[in-house]
């Protein structure tokens, strides 16, 4: 069976990630000082508002210690480590970039972690775990590069246990489509948005009850405002991870935020019984 996901996969196919990362941390220190998760916030938050938006889903999923965690879309582990040091919960990712899972695991041996954080290859249309493991599953900017949403949210569900929780924070279509290229999407052949509406229908026809429900997509214009306001990000940056086009990447997507083509969107959700 394939997940239909070739074209995404290329997209994040970056190769030397790990590499260039050591090159771009020596500025903390030496290879084996053990660094924190806020000190790889420049380069480990793939998503709009970085570590405020990981803390806001964290609070409003109810995410506690003695949870076992899934973060799909795992990217090069930044949410997930976060998660771990902040509410000393069990984190796994998943990410279907091999070279971003392979940084995932350098940055995490960086900070200490391996205890409580790990991480595989694998599609989050094929997720590799029995049925009920997870406490909660978090899901930021990932769904708007998956055709196939109706699978998707039932393998998120299936993985949970009935009344876990189901977090995302991810971008939604608005009004035409969005100027390309993107972070998620060079051309419009792998971006897969659905509107607010169509996307909270999919979820609860997977078997999940909505519990909070928000529109970010102010709070995202805000932060994006800021940025501009404030010049170019630090080094080390989310440039050493997505190579030196993301600076205009990530002003397209600002500019589509400020054109209302596309949303953010924060819910939350409960896995409910499937059956009728």
């Amino acid at each position: 069976m394939t997940d239909g996901l070739d074209g995404v996969r290329d997209h994040y196919r970056a190769t030397g990630v790990t590499e260039r990362l050591k090159a771009a941390l020596a500025v903390f220190g030496p290879e084996d000082q053990q660094l924190t998760p806020q000190q790889l916030g420049g380069v480990d938050q793939f998503h709009t508002r970085g570590f405020a938006a990981t803390v806001e889903l964290a609070r409003l999923a109810g995410i506690t210690a003695d949870m076992s965690v899934l973060d799909v879309g795992s990217g090069i582990g930044g949410p997930a480590r976060f998660l771990a040091a902040t509410c000393g919960c069990q984190v796994v990712g998943v990410d279907l970039s091999e070279p971003f899972v392979d940084a995932a695991r350098y940055l995490t041996e960086r900070t200490g972690q391996g205890g409580q954080v790990s991480f595989q290859a694998g599609s989050a249309l094929e997720l590799r775990f029995d049925d009920g493991r997870f406490d909660a599953v978090l899901l930021q900017h990932v769904a708007m590069n998956i055709a196939d949403r109706p699978r998707l949210y039932r393998e998120i569900r299936r993985v949970l246990k009935p009344g876990g929780r189901f977090a995302t924070f991810d971008v939604v279509l608005k009004r035409g489509e969005p100027h390309y290229p993107l972070p998620w999407a060079r051309t419009p052949a792998t971006s897969f948005l659905l509107t607010a509406a169509a996307t909270r229908d999919a979820i609860e026809l997977a078997g999940f009850r909505t519990l909070v429900w928000q529109d970010d997509t102010g709070a995202a214009k805000a932060w994006f405002a800021q940025m501009r306001a404030s010049g170019p990000p630090p080094s080390p940056n989310l440039g050493v991870v997505m190579g030196p086009e993301f600076a205009q990447l990530a002003a397209n997507l600002g500019q589509n935020l400020m054109d209302e083509r596309i949303g953010i969107l924060t819910a939350v959700f409960e896995a409910v019984s499937t059956k009728t």
